[in-house]
């Protein structure tokens, strides 16, 4: 499975989310039942300000799952870290899945995430153990939202940003908390163009470079507006083989106002060689 991972990896990066509780809840109550019947008055506008509420947030902690099915092939690859969503930068654990043999020989890949950049340590493909691979998110034809094998959770709420249609499903709860569930479909290109400067560009790239700029999602949020779970679907051309690659890539934020101090490595440290294909 871990050359399934790379190959898939390798082959996207060469071919590559303040609305208040009010917005959701159509007016302000304290009663727990009448909050249970509320229904939004615009979908679309509060989650267009989902990400916005996150930099309300400041950080939170993550755990993410990327689902990647292309013909008989199924891998999952989960992460879990931390995110500071003023500064844009984020730690995450990347576990590859399992061998066919059952056995677990990958250490996890630490991606950092930034504006425009993601580093990767124990990356392997010939990298040596002490040095990060560092790649501009703007060249990769999904604009690390697939890349990574975990999608950014600030990219993730700016998605929502290209909301073009959703409807409001209703109230459930996800990991104890009450939370809104909205589905819908946005545009990575109208998302790009409402972007964080630091997000446009990635944004753009995916754009142009998934199979469809469309994409389907379904999102959580709580009374504070803010994405307490996402899941986004993804489809995008194999560049070594014909067929979709179809991603389900969800992602679970919690723990918010939690410490973050994420340290981008310094240059000395980043791999300037070759990286050869697994």
């Amino acid at each position: 499975m871990a050359e399934q991972y790379g190959r898939t990896s390798t082959a996207v990066v060469a071919a590559g989310l303040t609305a208040c509780a009010c917005l959701l809840a159509s007016g302000c109550t304290s009663s727990g039942a009448a909050a249970d019947d509320a229904r939004p008055a615009d979908p679309v506008r509060t989650l267009h300000g989902a990400a916005d509420a996150l930099v309300d947030a400041g950080t939170s902690k993550a755990r993410t799952s990327m689902e990647m099915a292309t013909g008989g092939t199924r891998v999952t690859i989960r992460g879990e870290g931390v995110y500071d969503y003023t500064r844009r930068r984020g730690e995450l654990k990347v576990l590859l899945p399992q061998d066919p043999s059952g056995q677990t020989e990958h250490r996890p890949i630490t991606a950092l995430l930034a504006p425009g950049a993601l580093y990767m340590k124990n990356r392997g493909a010939g990298v040596p153990a002490d040095k990060w691979v560092r790649v501009d998110t703007a060249t990769l034809s999904d604009g690390n939202l697939v890349t990574g094998g975990a999608t950014d959770p600030y990219a993730a709420a700016e998605v929502l940003r290209g909301t073009r249609t959703a409807t409001y499903v209703g109230r459930t709860r996800v990991a104890g908390t009450a939370v809104h569930h909205y589905r819908g479909t946005a545009d990575l290109a109208k998302a790009a163009r409402t972007a964080s400067s630091g997000g446009r560009a990635s944004l753009a790239a995916a754009a142009k470079g998934f199979a469809t700029a469309e994409v389907p999602f379904d999102v959580f949020l709580d009374d504070e507006g803010r994405i307490r779970k996402i899941r986004h679907r993804f489809s995008f051309v194999n560049g070594r083989q014909e067929g979709t690659v179809a991603v389900a890539s969800t992602t679970l934020l919690y723990d918010f106002g939690a410490p973050v101090d994420v340290r981008l490595p310094p240059e000395k440290d980043i791999y300037a060689g070759r990286i050869a294909e697994e």
